[in-house]
């Protein structure tokens, strides 16, 4: 058993005394946080480990708390050990989204998770402060992983001085697109993997510790472009039209007409394809987890599908055409 393992299961004994608690891997995660389900009582819980060193827990209670408030189903946090990292949870269920996502269930799981999404955005008016900016230098930061894990260390290219220009050109195009929308509280990892049906206030939201104030159509994009499971273009663009449509009746300032809205949320996606190919390469390189390179095909087509219907975005599907999404396997 590792120490942290062992620190927590004492912990755990603390809580519940040391008679019969059941202790389990619950979910693997993208960051240095691991979760536990935990079955004591006939209850079942959700344990977090969360290595103060490397994750901030009171970025998720903080979140936590405020989305519950405004109603939106996330765990509860019945427990927490902020010095260790320890974090005792409800726990929302054991089926994502993606795990039943089909053709016939797709529009009223969706149709749940919009209702839900426009909770969360009508909810920055009570605070619009309260998470922090999605600012042009966390933008940057982010897009700056692609050409530094996706393309020099995954595939092994070296940028020439126009290269690295269009890219430069892109990420400028991709920042002022970001910070000319209403901005609004976004999860920023809304999608099928850390969203749980639920038998009631469907869904259950997961891993949004990280939320900030940003673009609108953030977590639309995430969802609707999801990294994991790929629709057709056109149903993902009526689906964008239907959610426009309900968050103007809902009040958000959706300034401008259908085909800006449009752009918007093409421009959104290709920033935060980009971003996740960097990322995924970097889970790969640093962090020794390759689950994820499976997926480097999808988020490379998204991001070539939206430069093929833009202008201005031409000479960047270049150079993404120039670079295959390959090696894909370890």
């Amino acid at each position: 058993m590792d120490k942290r393992l062992s620190a927590l299961t004492h912990w755990i004994f603390a809580l519940f005394g040391t008679g019969d608690v059941n202790l389990r891997p619950a979910s693997t995660d993208a960051s240095f946080r691991r979760y536990y389900r935990l079955d004591h009582g006939g209850q079942s819980y959700i344990v977090m480990d969360a290595p103060p060193d490397r994750e901030n827990t009171q970025s998720y209670v903080r979140a936590a708390r405020k989305l519950r408030h405004i109603g939106l189903n996330v765990p509860e946090i019945i427990e927490q050990d902020d010095n260790q990292g320890f974090m005792l949870i409800s726990d929302l269920g054991q089926v994502t989204y993606l795990d039943k996502l089909n053709g016939q269930n797709v529009n009223r799981l969706y149709g749940d998770a919009l209702g839900a999404l426009i909770v969360l955005q009508t909810g920055t008016t009570l605070d619009p402060g309260y998470f922090p900016a999605y600012d042009r230098g966390l933008l940057e930061q982010e897009m700056a992983l692609f050409p530094e894990w996706y393309v020099a260390r995954h595939l092994g290219i070296r940028l020439s001085s126009r290269q690295a220009e269009i890219i430069d050109d892109t990420v400028e195009v991709l920042c002022r697109n970001a910070l000319e929308q209403p901005q609004v509280w976004v999860h920023r990892d809304y999608h099928s993997r850390n969203l749980m049906i639920t038998k009631s206030n469907n869904p259950g939201i997961l891993d949004f510790q990280d939320a900030v104030t940003g673009p609108v159509t953030y977590d639309l994009v995430s969802l609707l472009r999801d990294c994991y499971i790929e629709w057709p273009r056109p149903k993902v663009r009526d689906w964008a039209i239907g959610y426009r449509d309900l968050a103007l009746q809902s009040g958000l300032p959706l300034n401008g007409d259908e085909e800006r809205f449009l752009r918007w949320f093409d421009l959104t996606g290709l920033q935060r394809h980009i971003k996740v190919l960097g990322i995924f390469a970097r889970l790969f390189h640093r962090d020794g987890k390759p689950n994820y390179l499976g997926d480097l095909p999808l988020v490379w087509r998204y991001a070539v599908g939206v430069c093929e219907t833009h202008d201005d975005l031409h000479q960047f599907r270049e150079l993404l055409m120039a670079m295959p999404p390959h090696p894909c396997t370890p």
